[in-house]
């Protein structure tokens, strides 16, 4: 086991393990737009950086990113000295000024104090901070149908050439894991529009309620070996019927 210090805190991890993964185990909340369970860390919105140092540093310390610093034996971190704050607010100055009208933005920067950002505020700005969540839940787990595309100012997350892709499955994975609520989407009934693509939704074969699109499951199916008509079903139904099989086991 790997013996370190966060916040004046004793903690022990495994081999691998991050710094944000330790503290947030011992009750430390470090604050991050970018992270996300399901994928790797990226270290893209800066907000989750940290203090480290050690004993025989001499007093000598640098920031990281605690979403990808790995646990070392007789490290000393501190979350939220004033180095650290000063960081983190012009961080979120930084992200409000690009997005200002991002809920999660301006949410978290108003508990560092921050209402208006000092820097020009882009009006026109939307809400993606390029926190590449999306493009990588979609990379690791489903197509890779979108990435980031351009530089500079113009850099953003998009299909390629901005066309309808033909590899979406339309699984909305995207725009349910991104922080900021930056995509946009629309679901009438049995049909769904994201990416500039518009999908038919099944509805539920057993309660009729919408499911996946008929991409997602031939996808899936491709993906799995199994029929399509498999998720054809929606996640209720499926708690139902799992949970009345597991009762005929039991009686």
């Amino acid at each position: 086991m790997i013996r370190l210090t966060i916040d004046g805190r004793r903690v022990e991890s495994r081999n691998g393990e991050y710094l944000l993964t330790l503290a947030r185990r011992a009750g430390i909340e470090i604050p991050t737009l970018c992270h996300h369970e399901a994928v790797e860390p990226a270290g893209a919105c800066r907000l989750c950086m940290v203090e480290i140092t050690r004993p025989q540093w001499n007093g000598w310390s640098k920031l990281v990113t605690a979403c990808l610093y790995p646990a070392e034996e007789g490290l000393i971190v501190k979350t939220s000295t004033e180095r650290v704050l000063r960081t983190r607010r012009e961080v979120l100055e930084l992200l409000l000024a690009r997005s200002p009208r991002a809920e999660a933005v301006r949410r978290l920067a108003a508990q560092y104090g921050i209402l208006e950002p000092k820097y020009a505020v882009d009006q026109e700005g939307d809400n993606c901070i390029l926190c590449d969540i999306c493009t990588r839940v979609c990379a690791t787990h489903v197509t890779g149908a979108i990435s980031r595309v351009n530089r500079g100012v113009a850099k953003k997350v998009a299909t390629p050439f901005d066309e309808a892709s033909d590899v979406c499955v339309g699984c909305m994975a995207c725009a349910r894991s991104c922080p900021t609520d930056a995509i946009a989407f629309s679901q009438d009934g049995a049909t769904r529009a994201i990416w500039g693509k518009t999908f038919e939704v099944v509805p539920c074969t057993v309660c009729g309620a919408p499911t996946v699109t008929r991409e997602q499951a031939r996808w899936m199916a491709q993906r799995k070996g199994v029929a399509e008509e498999d998720f054809y079903v929606c996640d209720v139904c499926k708690v139902a019927k799992t949970g009345l099989s597991c009762r005929k086991v039991m009686w």
